[in-house]
């Protein structure tokens, strides 16, 4: 069954929108009514903070995934989300019958290598006594000999297996690597957990980068004018601490990396969330942006399929002229060509429509 889209009509009538409305223009001899009372408002101009910007998502430099490395059920789980921990505090402790058990025993094992050594070097040392007066052979010096090589090595062998069950009883004891928050709590007390299984994500909150990824026709100029500024989520702007160009591109996307490191910060910003970076290389030196773009409210855009407009009021006429938008930052979206500074555009891209077709039917019964 054939599938019928809506997507090119869609796109053909924002394009013959776009055609009547160059045509009107062209025909300025028409003498339409003024346009009914509508909410406008005026392009503002592009200031440094307008330059291109790159989107990027913070993280933090300290950022701990905490997993289990040995098996047990979950006895206690001392913190949650949100809560603040300091380096060594016990987060998590798991059940450590097993591991206890295999301490003791190689506890065991050890103290019984010892004894077998101290046999066989005492047996060695009066075998060495004996052999100077000629009372053992040779083939019996070099027998008693290799047996306390022996017990060394069965002595040192157990040492190691001690060691490696003590490591495993501490394994039941989750501490926290370093002070931080915790960001996720993955178990509760009561289940049974493997090597591996995910117990808990804590990160510092004072120690935060972005990493951004631009051009590598963009990356000398950066590199040459290592100066940025950080907009928050929440408006705030920040300089950074230092910014980092990496010294080699992407194979695939030939982009270069960027490290922007943050300051420390009275209210940090939560790792995951999106801020933007905007370069001075970016920005000319009369403050405006390299590549000019210009903010307005994203609901004064009409979108047609893959088109966006805007309707522009011009000689007492609304104009839908096509826009090319970039990155969206809250309620405002950025206009990268098809507005100036100056403008007026409609805010309400409905509103518009009906004022449209309201000086329309009033310039027919005018005739």
């Amino acid at each position: 069954m054939a599938v019928r889209s809506n997507k090119f009509p869609a796109v053909a009538a924002l394009a013959l929108a776009l055609t009547l409305a160059a045509c009107g223009k062209e025909q300025g001899a028409a003498v339409l009514p003024p346009l009914p009372s509508l909410q406008t408002f005026v392009v503002p101009a592009a200031d440094a903070t307008a330059a291109r910007g790159w989107d990027g998502v913070i993280d933090a430099v300290h950022h701990a995934e905490l997993a289990a490395q040995t098996s047990g059920r979950v006895a206690e789980v001392r913190f949650d989300v949100n809560d603040r921990v300091d380096e060594g505090t016990v987060l998590i402790r798991i059940t450590a019958f097993e591991q206890d058990a295999g301490t003791d025993s190689a506890r065991a094992q050890l103290r019984a290598a010892e004894a077998t050594l101290l046999d066989a070097e005492q047996t060695w040392k009066r075998f060495s006594a004996l052999s100077g007066q000629n009372y053992v052979s040779h083939a019996q010096l070099d027998q008693a000999r290799a047996a306390r090589d022996a017990a060394v090595a069965a002595r040192d062998a157990a040492r190691s297996q001690l060691r490696l069950a003590s490591q495993q009883s501490d394994y039941t004891i989750v501490r926290a690597p370093f002070a931080g928050i915790v960001a996720r709590r993955d178990v509760q007390p009561g289940e049974t957990v493997a090597p591996g299984r995910a117990l808990m994500s804590l990160y510092a909150p004072q120690d935060l980068r972005i990493e951004v990824s631009v051009p590598q026709t963009r990356a000398d100029a950066i590199r040459s004018d290592a100066r940025a500024t950080v907009v928050l989520g929440d408006g705030r702007r920040i300089d950074p601490a230092q910014v980092i160009v990496f010294p080699s591109a992407d194979v695939a996307s030939h982009s270069v990396n960027v490290r922007v490191v943050l300051p420390r910060l009275d209210a940090p910003p939560a790792p995951g969330t999106t801020a933007k970076v905007v370069f001075a290389a970016d920005v000319q030196r009369d403050g405006t942006s390299t590549t000019v773009a210009v903010r307005i409210p994203a609901t004064a855009v009409a979108q047609r399929g893959e088109l966006s407009g805007v309707y522009v009021e011009q000689d007492g006429r609304l104009l839908l002229r096509q826009v090319r938008l970039g990155a969206r930052s809250g309620d405002q979206v950025e206009v990268i060509s098809g507005l100036a500074p100056g403008d007026t555009v409609a805010a309400d891209p409905v509103a518009a429509t009906q004022a449209i077709a309201t000086q329309r039917q009033a310039a027919k019964r005018h005739d």
